[in-house]
């Protein structure tokens, strides 16, 4: 039986994790980001709210925030692409933040998609492999 993958992401940061079966243990596998999304976030938040109040810049800032989050989109998905194609995993499970969620369903391959069995919007980055599991396989009572 080919293992269970989560990914874990927001706009920035994406955690893969793995599981013999739904509910067992959570392994770490690996962590990518994007290094310009962690550096740039505060001045093009700042840019996208406009420090002299100007529409220009408040388009300017999100329209790069909007595309450093597809890029990073697309690299979280073809991450996911490359395990798929090598049968690291036959089941998926996803918890992003709600906009990223949207923006890496767009990207993924749709055999990708296929194998897609859960999704949570929420943020769940912070969070330990413990909290991670009862978030991702709540008990049946709980």
């Amino acid at each position: 039986m080919e293992p269970m993958w989560i990914v874990v992401a927001d706009e920035g940061r994406a955690r893969f994790l793995s599981c013999a079966e739904p509910g067992r243990e959570l392994t770490e596998l690996d962590e990518i980001s994007d290094a310009g999304a962690h550096a740039d976030n505060a001045d093009l938040r700042r840019d996208a709210y406009g420090r002299r109040g100007s529409s220009i810049t408040s388009s300017a800032g999100e329209d790069k925030l909007d595309h450093e989050a597809e890029l990073f989109a697309r690299r979280v998905a073809e991450r996911l692409a490359e395990a798929h194609r090598a049968q690291r995993y036959g089941e998926l499970r996803i918890a992003a933040a709600p906009r990223f969620l949207g923006r890496l369903r767009k990207a993924l391959d749709p055999e990708v998609a296929k194998t897609v069995t859960g999704e949570i919007d929420k943020d769940l980055l912070q969070l330990d492999r413990r909290e991670l599991q009862r978030r991702l396989f709540p008990p049946p009572n709980g």
